[in-house]
Parts: structure tokens; sequence; C-alpha cells
């Protein structure tokens, strides 16, 4: 599959960061294609590069070295604004802690990034409330994150990732705050949204259980991807 086929694909990616006088080599050699509808999980060790790799993939760092191509552009090769158009449009982002914002209600923080990308009010609240429901939240869409339990909050945090149908969602260590029976939820979940709206994800997890259910799983280690 070449690169204009893949939703994102990197090419001989480095990382390196200074320390005074001393070169850190995070990632040295990184190789990686997601196509559409894939199922990606990167695991490893703490330290590994895990949450780096998943920075890099969606533009919100930059590479020492090598390629990131998402929506068949490089990513080192454009600006910051365009960066944040690719990451608005094709791309959504789910983190171990929801970054919710705790003064607007749910159907709020889920309509931001429509509306950041230029979406009318109304359209915003109407997509909002059906991917809401879609994630099981169709009664507490007008609850602030403090009235909402942490898979809930969750729950928001990964409408808010689909609202905007992206090509790709970034997941960093999505179950790690929540009970086993929240996680399994949560993970069932995303499993029910890649196959309806063939949305792919890349999930970086020491959850087991969520990295054996995926398509694919990686190991980051030493700098490198393995299978």
């Amino acid at each position: 599959m070449s690169i204009d086929q893949a939703v994102i694909n990197c090419s001989h990616l480095q990382k390196t960061y200074s320390q005074g006088p001393q070169a850190i080599d995070v990632l040295t050699d990184i190789n990686l294609e997601v196509l559409p509808g894939d199922q990606v999980a990167i695991v490893g060790s703490s330290g590994s590069g895990k949450t780096t790799l998943l920075n890099l993939l969606g533009g919100l760092d930059l590479a020492t070295g090598g390629s990131v191509f998402v929506a068949n552009k490089d990513l080192a090769k454009i600006d910051e604004t365009e960066r944040g158009f690719l990451r608005n449009k094709y791309l959504g982002f789910v983190y171990q802690f929801h970054h919710l914002l705790g003064e607007f209600t749910a159907l709020e923080n889920v309509c931001m990034p429509l509306l950041i990308g230029g979406s009318l009010v109304e359209d915003a609240r109407n997509r909002a409330t059906s991917m809401l429901a879609r994630v099981g939240l169709a009664a507490r869409e007008e609850h602030k994150p403090g009235e909402l339990s942490g898979g809930e909050r969750q729950r928001v945090a990964i409408a808010r990732a689909l609202v905007t149908e992206p090509q790709c969602v970034l997941l960093d260590e999505p179950t790690g705050n929540l009970d086993r029976q929240t996680a399994e939820d949560i993970q069932s979940l995303m499993m029910e949204l890649n196959q309806v709206l063939t949305i792919s994800f890349v999930v970086v997890t020491h959850d087991e259980g969520l990295a054996n259910s995926m398509d694919r799983k990686l190991i980051l280690e030493d700098g490198q991807l393995h299978e």
C-alpha cells in the first residue's frame, strides 16, 4: 500500500533529546503504516518512548529524523497552522487523563473540535448529541465532568475524539485509570466504533487485555517497533 492510501505512514523515524551535553536517543528507526480501519496496539516498558511516538504520529511533536505522513502530508514540511488543521480534520486524541474542560458540559466538550474546525453551532450540537448517544451518554450530555464517573468521562473523551469522524484516533493509556469492568466496557466500545465507523485506532497501553484485542500488537523496544 502506498503512502497516499495509508492513514498514517512513518519511515525511519528518529527522536533525540538533548540533556545538557548528552544526546538521548529515544526512537532510532521507527517504521509504521496504519491502514484504514486498522487496530494497532503499541506496548513496551515505561520510558521506552511510547507516548513520544504517539505525539510524533499526531504532529504534537516533530521528529529529529525520518518522516511522518498524515493524509499524504509530510508533517515536517508544513507549518504549525496546517498541522493543527490536519489534527482537527483527520485525527482524534484520547489520553489517560481525559483533559475535559471542567466548566463545560459533556455536550459542550464534544462540540469543541467541531467549533474549532468551523462548524455552525447547531450542526456541532446535533453531531455531538448523536455521538454522545452512540457512546451511551444520551442522558448525561448536560452534566459537567465533575458530575460524571471516571468511565463516563472517558466515554466523553472518546466521543470528542470521534465527533469529527477522523481517519484515525490516537489513544494513550485510555483505560489506565479505570477499574477492570469499566476498562472492559471502554474496550468493547472501541471495538464497536472501529467496526461501525471504520476509524483506525493506534493505542499505547500497558493493558494486556486491550493490547491483545487489537488486530496488531507491536512492541517498542530499544527505539524500534517489533511485531
